[in-house]
């Protein structure tokens, strides 16, 4: 690792932890590329796993921004992150088995459909009284279960899938949903960080100062999140932009990678 490289590492962070605090999702559809492109970690399965135990922390960081302002509903997402655990461990086995410039062109096809379901979504308030009951939770069981396993396979904290998922299980509203996703971006960001570590696939010195960053970013990303959510869909569109924009330029370096183009 050279200096230069540790210092696009703390840069990287700080847009990571922005995105987190922003909208709950996105932190490792930006850490993933972040590194490859950015910070030159040619291994993509190193990646994937410094860039799993990064999102997961500065997650965290995101979440206690967010705790402060009330924005979690902390049963909901518990139940969520819950069984999202067991399914990002069996994900990230499924995940390391497979080719990376691979994996890394199905994860942009991923984030072109999530990127299109919040878009149509745009315009719903939600239920901002919601809370875990009989009704909701086979859907939030459920619903974690498969996000968690996506989030392993594709080595990421889950937020672009973990958020959708709230609003589609419970009817909350997306602030609320984006507050109460870290809960489950930090379980499953560390369950799929453990998994890679085990087999030597993290890069710890620049896992610290992309963390770094981060929580310096997440100050900054939970204040704006705030701010939007008086502006009817101006999250969600936020939201689905982003994953837009970094999905087609993954999926252009992908392709080239794969002599598709």
């Amino acid at each position: 690792m050279t200096a230069l490289q540790f210092v696009m590492g703390a840069l990287s962070g700080g847009v990571v932890g922005f995105t987190l605090g922003l909208v709950g999702g996105g932190g490792s559809i930006l850490a993933v590329p972040l590194m490859v492109y950015l910070v030159g970690i040619h291994d993509p399965h190193v990646a994937i796993g410094t860039s799993a135990l990064a999102v997961a922390a500065n997650a965290l960081i995101g979440l206690t921004n967010h705790a402060r302002k009330r924005n979690v509903k902390w049963r909901c997402a518990a139940a969520f992150a819950t069984t999202g655990v067991l399914g990002a461990w069996f994900g990230a086995m499924l995940g390391k088995a497979i080719d990376g410039q691979k994996l890394l062109a199905l994860f942009a096809l991923l984030m072109l459909v999530v990127a299109g379901m919040m878009f149509r979504s745009r315009g719903r308030e939600g239920d901002p009284t919601v809370v875990l009951n009989r009704g909701n939770a086979p859907k939030l069981l459920g619903s974690g279960a498969a996000t968690g396993l996506l989030s392993g396979f594709f080595g990421i904290g889950g937020g672009f899938l973990v958020v959708p998922g709230l609003i589609a299980s419970t009817g909350m509203p997306i602030l609320f949903a984006v507050g109460s996703s870290l809960l489950a971006v930090t379980a499953f960001g560390l369950t799929t960080a453990l998994s890679y570590a085990s087999s030597g696939l993290v890069a710890w010195s620049l896992a610290a100062v992309f963390i770094g960053g981060g929580a310096v970013g997440s100050l900054f990303g939970t204040r704006l999140a705030t701010h939007l959510a008086g502006r009817k869909g101006a999250l969600n569109v936020v939201f689905a932009g982003l994953i837009i924009a970094v999905a087609l330029y993954m999926l252009y370096r992908t392709a080239g990678e794969l002599g598709w183009i």
